[in-house]
């Protein structure tokens, strides 16, 4: 991991207080630590995730300055972690993007991107419940790394896609298998986007904080049991790749999250099949990034 005091090296947080009310921006100060308040520290600040990250180098550079002051700390037991961006305007995903993930399931190796998408209405926290729909027997779990677009683009070349990026999250994309693979004409949408389905978090961490995001081991366990362990260097297309390749169709804008694809141990392939249930909790981790933990109700 990057050393601290890299210039733009940040974890950025959207929170509530011990008081409730609305959300707000904050900085934790090392993973897990205690939080700043950024709409504390610099009121005139956007307190949305999108909005902030539209004002570019500028927002971020006032966000620095924050971090640096010494000021408006919170103890981290008195803060509620929200997900990092809460109003994307989308939520794009990318299917069989794992080398290992494709062997597991004996299909071939994409030649071209598998683009699906969820609502962002799926997202929830880092540590919220994840809600077993009474519409599926079959809640299955996939740990990835999502990536968050810091920059408008179109046609972008793969050269130039990581300036587009202003960091990582860890996310979950929670899915319905039966939806699906067997109902819905096998369009993967509704499986994919019930309510709860995304959670994201604990941090936007900017990519200045992240030594080799090709090079992090992402790791998913349920109930304590180790199911998903692998490194986002067996990615088969690489964030410049994939970038560049959706921006072919829609123009990404500051807040857009991309999640990258799941590695091999998910419950659908297993054998035999082992499914989500209530009272299940679900930990996904990847190096420097951080934990995401949510129990299923």
């Amino acid at each position: 991991m990057r050393l601290p005091g890299v210039l733009g090296a940040m974890r950025l947080v959207r929170f509530r207080g011990a008081g409730g009310g609305e959300p707000r921006l904050g900085l934790e100060e090392t993973a897990g630590g205690n939080v700043v308040d950024l709409s504390a520290a610099e009121p005139a600040l956007p307190r949305s995730t999108r909005a902030f990250l539209e004002t570019g180098p500028s927002g971020l550079a006032v966000a620095q300055r924050a971090l640096e002051s010494g000021w408006h700390r919170l103890p981290r037991e008195t803060v509620r972690l929200l997900a990092p961006v809460g109003d994307p305007e989308k939520v794009i995903c990318v299917g069989l993007n794992y080398r290992d993930h494709c062997l597991e399931q004996d299909v071939k190796i994409p030649k071209e991107p598998i683009i699906f998408s969820k609502f962002p209405s799926a997202i929830t926290g880092p540590f919220d419940d994840i809600v077993h729909p009474e519409e599926s027997n079959e809640v299955d779990w996939e740990v990835e790394l999502a990536a968050v677009i810091g920059k408008k683009g179109r046609h972008i070349e793969e050269s130039s896609a990581l300036d587009h990026v202003v960091g990582f999250t860890v996310a979950n994309d929670v899915s319905a298998r039966d939806w699906q693979m067997r109902r819905n004409g096998r369009q993967w949408l509704l499986g994919k986007t019930f309510d709860t389905f995304c959670p994201l978090g604990p941090a936007l961490v900017t990519k200045e904080a992240v030594g080799d995001v090709h090079n992090l081991r992402i790791r998913c366990s349920v109930n304590g049991r180790l199911m998903q362990d692998s490194s986002t260097s067996q990615l088969i297309f690489p964030l410049p790749k994939l970038i560049a390749w959706v921006s072919r169709f829609v123009t990404l804008i500051p807040g857009d999250i991309l999640l990258t694809g799941t590695p091999p141990g998910v419950g659908v392939f297993r054998k035999p099949p082992v499914f989500l249930k209530r009272g299940d909790e679900v930990r996904c981790e990847i190096e420097e990034l951080g934990a995401i933990c949510n129990k299923v109700v």
